[in-house]
């Protein structure tokens, strides 16, 4: 019998990213460095927060969190799995595919710049 974690209410389950230790541009962090958001994938979603439009966030999506509220769960050995409140879940990232139609913003606008997203292809 396998055992899996199942999130209740509007929360995710999230495996954390590891931390890294040293930036982009090549400065060391020290062990005690507080990052105050972080990146993982998620895992499972809540029945709820899957039946809830306002919410796209699927399984195995890559996420932007705020860990304040973040409960560890002792599952693994490694322990990286969080359940998480989903309005600390503060960004999705997302690939631009040429061959998917866009979303269209609330206006119903395709494009316009106004969708609050980032572009994070150079």
């Amino acid at each position: 019998m396998n055992e899996f974690v199942e999130p209740l209410g509007m929360r995710v389950l999230i495996r954390k990213d590891e931390s890294r230790h040293t930036t982009r541009g090549g400065i060391v962090l020290p062990d005690q460095a507080e990052i105050p958001t972080i990146t993982g994938r998620v895992v499972e979603v809540s029945l709820q927060v899957e039946r809830d439009a306002d919410f796209p966030i699927e399984k195995y999506d890559k996420v932007l969190f705020h860990p304040k509220n973040s409960i560890p769960v002792d599952f693994e050995q490694n322990n990286l799995l969080y359940v998480v409140p989903i309005e600390d879940v503060v960004a999705v990232f997302r690939r631009h595919d040429e061959s998917k139609p866009q979303r269209r913003g609330k206006a119903g606008q395709e494009g316009d710049g106004e969708g609050g997203s980032a572009d994070l292809d150079p």
